[in-house]
């Protein structure tokens, strides 16, 4: 569940936390976020966190993967969630139009864009009222509901990084051990950049961290950039 918003205040490039919205992504996105090799992964168990309206979770059961997704909006029924849906999104159209940190070069344009939240919380919809509880669990980081080294990959994407300024050092690190509690293969997390497009401070300290010091963080290159810098995302495993 993403919180973001407008670009109110002159000195801020990008998008500003305002309140909270609903904007969910498909599975195509997630494959471009994260790198994923869907045949590698199939009949893995695999976590998305701060899931939000997206329908990566019922996308990927439909190829094969065992998809489980985490939100707090899960503690809600699908008719309350609904009717956000189109008004946050229109909110986010109308607020990233014009910004300069972001590329084009998928997208094409904000109407395109539209189509792909659109799709994706309309299937997450009609997804979360036949499976309910059985794929959606109410929860949201530093503390999650599952058991430990439950999932083969955990996802988190447009949570961490992006939010530096929101959540502090103290909240990113609770946050990560608690995404290397629950999973027993690797912790994938994307962007590594705030929204004004600048590499998040956070992954540095994270990486000369004590705590970490049983963990390896990796930053991978794909082929996807839409906020400025976005091609990037962390691999976090186990020494």
């Amino acid at each position: 569940m993403l919180s973001i918003v407008n670009d109110a205040k002159p000195k801020r490039k990008g998008l500003e936390l305002d309140r909270v919205v609903l904007l969910g992504r498909t599975f195509e996105e997630y494959e471009r976020y994260f790198g994923l090799d869907v045949q590698a992964w199939r009949g893995r168990r695999v976590l998305d966190v701060a899931s939000g309206v997206s329908s990566f979770t019922c996308e990927a059961n439909e190829r094969g993967l065992e998809g489980v997704a985490c939100d707090p909006i899960y503690e809600l029924p699908a008719n309350t969630i609904r009717p956000r849906c189109e008004a946050d999104l229109d909110h986010i159209i109308a607020s990233i139009d014009g910004l300069d940190v972001y590329r084009w070069a998928f997208y094409q344009n904000p109407t395109r864009l539209r189509t792909f939240r659109e799709r994706a919380y309309r299937t997450f919809l009609q997804d979360y009222e036949r499976r309910g509880s059985a794929r959606y669990h109410a929860g949201a980081l530093p503390r999650l509901p599952f058991a430990d080294q439950q999932f083969d990959l955990t996802l988190v994407s447009y949570l961490l990084f992006v939010y530096q300024d929101q959540l502090d050092y103290a909240f990113h690190r609770a946050a990560v051990q608690e995404l290397v509690r629950v999973t027993k293969g690797e912790v994938r997390i994307y962007p590594l950049i705030t929204f004004d497009g600048e590499r998040s401070i956070h992954i540095d300290r994270m990486r000369s961290d004590p705590e970490f010091a049983a963990l390896s963080f990796e930053e991978v290159e794909t082929d996807f950039e839409f906020l400025v810098g976005s091609n990037w995302y962390l691999r976090i495993t186990r020494c």
